[in-house]
């Protein structure tokens, strides 16, 4: 069979979205449903949506916030810790380091992931080298069987001291658990890196959802299966590309920011066609706003991030999300103070206007009020009732001491400033002065934010790609397949120690083509990439140099200067070392071009007027126009609507809208 659908799929907190695109290529398909307690209920809805009869599906990529929510919510198995004797409160001790310095109402650090009593030491031990010192005691492994029984423990992480050295410790006490609990989680499978508590947290958290995403993935299939839907089921993972669902059973780990991955690897595939090298990547939903720096035309990425107040070793793109969507709750503080967020209220029961339910005020019920969406419209299939979102935002007006439309406006405010301070941590805290980037929105409440952040934010222009409100499934037809490994490996950077880092790049390399090839893959397909994590001799941490296949090692240090200089404003001629090799197997998609349908070229004409409430200007009749019959070259003045199916452009006053021959928008900020 040849042909068939490529389908990519982006599960949200309020939306699941999908995009088909047919063999041949031509316009899109797309399909909008709200998201479901059951992920495949709402999948199923969709693929009716876009399934024509005797049509299959070629390849499936499915982006989901399942082990996001089970992060945050700790919510995943009952998990033990097996670990080398006298390391048993590595979780518990942590860093010294406070996510609120000065305040000492707040706790230190949020509760170990595994409880005391279900950690436990066994005799064994390596150096730093990887020699051994003790060897592994296998009966004191196998006598734990009895307590894990009767713990009712469904998975068990394994982390000894300097198993990133050498593994064989954990490897065969990994045997001998496998035969007690179903599930088992290796260090040195998961992060082979050194730093014990960042490595062992890591593992944790890995194992704790290994029977969760294990069950996730088999009813994914077999609801695919029972549908008809025999295409390879890909997974969006954290790092911008997809996984395989045997490399996500082993590292579920790598599906933590699946859902923003895509996004933000749609936005790439966007700025490189539209010659944008340096931008920032705003996606708004209905629960969450994230926010990434694309510099040089390539995705920011980190090796390390915290959730919920711990730290995960994982490779990730360089996303900052704040709790600020179209369904975040409005509510008033102690003091009178108007907050937004982090609670949503999600898809059921939703934001009031959309009469499911809901009684708490949102930002989409603002959204209504000020007229920036039409309260004679739908929205996602959904009619808008009007009178539940003014009803449900009296009573913060009132206790604020404002009209409903100063209350509506001033709650999009405070979302904006929510953002423009996420914008300012992926770029200023970066070194890097947002005025020279451009704002790339998208998601169902990004392009009702842009021209207002960008001018807040100091840049110049907007772009607003097609089917910006199913961008980040978009995404998922455009991410490749990736896989990253990475080792501590200790060296000076000099010639002398060429051939260190040269071996340990090369065994990365064989092992990642390995696992490719298992699952199918050839090596001629397969694209890698090196890099060095170096610092100067003495620094505590690192910065992740790039490097070429037999690079000379003056050329690796200048390049480590030069991202000194840029990051710290400053670099020396002391000594450098590196700590760890990291290396990237990417497997490259075909090409999406992401292009919508547009009239003849010629002067944009309005559909009608509505009033909306801008922000400092009250009132103001301003025309609205259809997406679709805004001709390339057109030229829209602020103030402004352009509307789509999902989604409306908001263009500001002093603003000005064109569209461009693929169908995107960009905006031209005062």
């Amino acid at each position: 069979m040849t042909g068939g659908l490529e389908i990519g799929v982006d599960v949200g907190g309020t939306f699941t979205d999908l995009v088909a695109r047919p063999p041949g290529g031509g316009p899109l398909r797309v399909a909008k449903v709200l998201s479901t307690a059951d992920p495949w209920q709402a999948l199923r809805a969709a693929l009716g949506i876009v399934l024509r009869p005797g049509e299959h599906v070629a390849r499936l990529t499915y982006g989901t916030t399942v082990v996001t929510n089970a992060v945050v919510e700790a919510r995943g198995a009952r998990v033990a810790l097996v670990t080398t004797r006298g390391f048993r409160d590595v979780l518990e001790i942590g860093r010294q380091q406070r996510d609120h310095l000065y305040r000492l109402d707040v706790p230190g650090r949020a509760d170990p992931v595994v409880p005391r009593r279900l950690r436990f030491e066994v005799t064994e031990r390596m150096d730093p080298e990887g020699r051994v010192l003790l060897p592994l005691r296998e009966e004191e492994v196998l006598a734990l069987a009895g307590p894990l029984r009767e713990e009712g423990v469904e998975a068990v992480a394994v982390s000894f001291l300097h198993s990133y050295a050498n593994p064989s410790h954990e490897r065969r006490a990994g045997e001998l658990l496998r035969a007690v609990v179903p599930y088992v989680c290796l260090s040195s499978e998961v992060n082979r890196e050194f730093r014990e508590y960042e490595r062992t947290h890591t593992t944790c958290v890995n194992a704790q959802l290994m029977p969760l995403v294990d069950r996730f993935l088999a009813s994914l299939a077999a609801g695919l299966a029972a549908s008809g839907v025999r295409a390879p089921l890909r997974l969006m993972q954290s790092n911008g590309g997809m996984a395989t669902p045997a490399q996500a059973r082993r590292v579920p780990l790598g599906l933590l920011l699946s859902g923003p991955a895509g996004g933000v690897a749609a936005a790439r595939a966007l700025a490189r066609g539209a010659g944008v090298a340096d931008a920032v990547a705003l996606d708004m939903g209905g629960t969450s706003t994230d926010v990434c720096l694309l510099r040089d035309g390539a995705v920011t990425t980190v090796s390390e991030r915290r959730i919920a107040g711990h730290p995960v070793r994982i490779r990730s793109v360089a996303v900052e999300s704040i709790g600020a969507g179209g369904g975040s709750i409005v509510w008033v503080d102690r003091v009178g103070a108007l907050r937004v967020g982090p609670r949503s209220a999600g898809a059921d029961p939703g934001p009031a206007c959309y009469g499911r339910g809901g009684e708490e005020p949102t930002v989409t019920d603002a959204y209504v009020v000020l007229g920036v969406l039409d309260p004679e419209g739908e929205l996602g299939g959904l009619r808008l009732e009007p009178d539940r979102a003014w009803k449900a935002l009296e009573p913060v007006a009132r206790r604020i001491g404002l009209s409903v439309p100063e209350a509506a406006s001033g709650i999009v405010e405070i979302a904006n400033a929510a953002m423009h301070r996420a914008i300012r941590l992926v770029s200023v805290q970066r070194g890097v002065d947002p005025r020279g980037l451009t704002l790339i929105a998208y998601g169902g409440a990004g392009p009702m934010h842009a021209g207002r952040l960008a001018a807040l934010a100091g840049m110049a222009r907007v772009l607003i790609p097609p089917y910006s409100s199913l961008f980040s499934a978009c995404g998922c037809l455009a991410a490749d397949l990736r896989y990253d490994a990475a080792r501590t490996v200790r060296f000076r950077i000099t010639a002398d120690h060429r051939e260190v880092w040269e071996g340990a790049f090369s065994e990365l390399e064989s092992e990642l083509l390995g696992r490719l090839s298992d699952e199918g893959v050839p090596s001629d397909r397969v694209l890698l990439s090196r890099a060095v994590d170096a610092r100067y001799v003495g620094q505590n941490y690192e910065l992740e140099v790039p490097v070429a296949p037999g690079e000379h090692a003056e050329e690796i240090r200048r390049r480590f200067a030069d991202l000194h200089r840029r990051q710290y404003e400053y670099a020396t001629e002391e000594p450098a070392e590196g700590v760890a090799v990291r290396v990237t197997a990417t497997v490259p998609s075909p090409e999406v071009v992401l292009r919508e349908a547009a009239p003849p070229e010629g002067r944009a004409i309005p559909r009608g007027r509505r009033r909306v409430y801008f922000y400092r200007q009250g009132w103001t009749e301003a025309p609205v126009y259809g997406r679709e019959a805004v001709p390339p070259g057109a030229d829209v003045a602020g103030p402004a609507l352009v509307e789509d199916r999902w989604s409306t452009v908001v263009v500001e006053p002093g603003h000005r809208l064109r569209r461009d021959a693929a169908g995107a928008l960009w905006v031209d900020v005062e």
